[in-house]
């Protein structure tokens, strides 16, 4: 492997770095009459041009037009075609149905083109080598290793930027995600296990670089764009929120992420720098318990890989880890999905509005608002707490799931939808879980040492920068204000938006 070029450890530019790819890509570009929004005008899409604005409304949310690039954002309304931008999408889970007193609130990534937010992520990632001219979109094609949501991401953006995508996610994921990537035209490549088995995707990656030239690999647990979408737009998007529902004492105490990629919990860096005495809190699965206790194996909370540390979490900013119980997860997700499990909440006197949306929680959505509920009560916190997560995708894209569960346990009742309250969400408690002291944080960054280094040919001096250099984290996330110059003068050589 140490034979094979790879990117170096600062992974996006942020200048011109091979004029004539960039030249190839701007003729693309002007060819398809594609346009590059700017990470403001995904953060604050206000600012997206009128024009614009105007052709979105007969394009539907999902459809396979250039235009919905412009509606990468926490922001879109809440229809399937033909809306524009309103307030950051959420939604408010209340105590009658969490049993506790602080308040958790879950960003909804429903609302984005293909049903989930890892749209951005992807577009983190694709559009800052396009604009400095590492990818040409004439030549190289797109890979995407991912457990899920992000290949399903980065293949939607790369058929809207003109850009082959190669799809690389393991074989027992939903068969949902399979049709989708096979429908849009991707290459699919499936590898040997379930959500845990990352390493296989990153077998197969080192396959690709040495057997395919013309393929770029966007490995998001590598790509520091993954993060910095995350805190440059996602991370505003919860402050948004924080600062239109709080009351004159709540206080910003909390924010979970699963860690799968570690681009979500990014946001969190973003957030501490604002309300300094809050929390991040990393969540994974119990049946894979890798920063809790070194753990490994396999679990059902799709969307969150494992068994290894992200090269670009930052550890150091990391206050708990919380491990939740896969069999939790799906039990609840049946609860917030089936007509029983709807009855029998409108009996513990929850609203029919909050249960007709609870669909928009996916199986690691729900994931996070157990890990919320554990922080919750570990720290005592109290209705003037508010703690912010994501449901990073919808009930939508595991029907299937469902389907599994009823033939495997039975339909689903009344009784079995107390049972599930009463054990899955009232019932949790402070059990696995950790508030990391300083040495756990570097214990746990310390573990990137056996994967990045030793697997995947990184260099240690660029490992210990990570955890030494205070200003690295800073460089890598601040990145998006020189992006957004260079987008705006790519647009203007394209002379797409002139054109309209």
């Amino acid at each position: 492997n140490r034979n094979l070029k790879i990117l170096p450890m600062i992974s996006l530019s942020n200048q011109i770095v091979n004029p004539a790819a960039r030249q190839k890509a701007i003729e693309r570009f002007r060819e398809k009459g594609i346009i590059l929004p700017t990470f403001s005008q995904m953060r604050n899409p206000e600012l997206v041009p009128g024009k614009i604005k105007e052709s979105l409304k007969n394009i539907g949310l999902w459809d396979l037009h250039p235009a919905n690039l412009f509606r990468i954002t926490w922001k879109n309304e809440p229809v399937e075609t033909g809306g524009l931008y309103g307030g950051v999408n959420y939604l408010e889970i209340p105590s009658s149905l969490t049993g506790v007193k602080a308040r958790i609130i879950l960003l909804i990534g429903k609302y984005f083109p293909t049903g989930a937010h890892k749209v951005g992520a992807a577009y983190g990632c694709l559009a800052p080598r396009i604009i400095t001219g590492e990818f040409d979109p004439s030549y190289h094609k797109a890979v995407w290793p991912s457990t899920g949501n992000y290949c399903r991401g980065g293949a939607f953006d790369s058929y809207l930027m003109g850009v082959t995508a190669v799809a690389i996610l393991p074989e027992e994921m939903s068969k949902e995600r399979f049709s989708w990537l096979r429908d849009i035209g991707a290459e699919v490549i499936a590898t040997p296990g379930c959500e845990s088995n990352v390493k296989e995707i990153y077998d197969k990656c080192w396959d690709i670089r040495r057997n395919r030239p013309d393929c770029v690999i966007f490995n998001q647990f590598d790509e520091f764009g993954n993060p910095a979408w995350h805190y440059n737009v996602t991370a505003p998007a919860i402050e948004e929120v924080f600062q239109s529902v709080k009351s004159e004492k709540s206080q910003l105490a909390a924010y979970v992420s699963a860690t799968g990629s570690a681009g979500t919990i990014g946001a969190g860096d973003y957030l501490k720098n604002l309300f300094p005495q809050m929390k991040i809190i990393a969540s994974e699965a119990l049946q894979c318990p890798t920063l809790l206790n070194n753990g490994f194996g396999g679990h059902r909370i799709e969307g969150i890989g494992d068994k290894h540390v992200p090269w670009v979490h930052n550890t150091k900013n990391t206050d708990m880890i919380t491990a939740i119980d896969d069999e939790d997860c799906m039990r609840i997700f049946r609860l917030l999905n089936e007509p029983e499990g709807h009855a029998y909440l409108k009996t513990c006197g929850i609203e029919e509005e909050l249960i007709s949306k609870l669909h928009l929680l996916g199986i690691s959505g729900v994931s996070n608002l157990l890990s919320a509920i554990k922080a919750a009560k570990y720290y005592e916190m109290t209705g003037e707490d508010i703690i912010f997560s994501l449901a990073t995708d919808s009930s939508e894209m595991y029907h299937s799931r469902l389907e599994e569960l009823t033939a495997e346990k039975g339909p689903y009742s009344n009784l079995q939808a107390a049972k599930d309250m009463e054990k899955c969400i009232l019932g949790q408690g402070t059990d696995n879980l950790k508030e990391l002291n300083y040495y756990d944080r570097k214990a746990i960054h310390n573990l990137k040492y056996f994967t990045w280094v030793e697997q995947q040919a990184k260099e240690i001096e660029d490992l210990n920068q990570l955890w030494h250099d205070r200003n690295i984290w800073h460089k890598q996330f601040n990145q998006a204000a020189r992006w957004d110059e260079m987008i705006h003068e790519f647009n203007e050589e394209t002379g797409v938006l002139k054109r309209l």
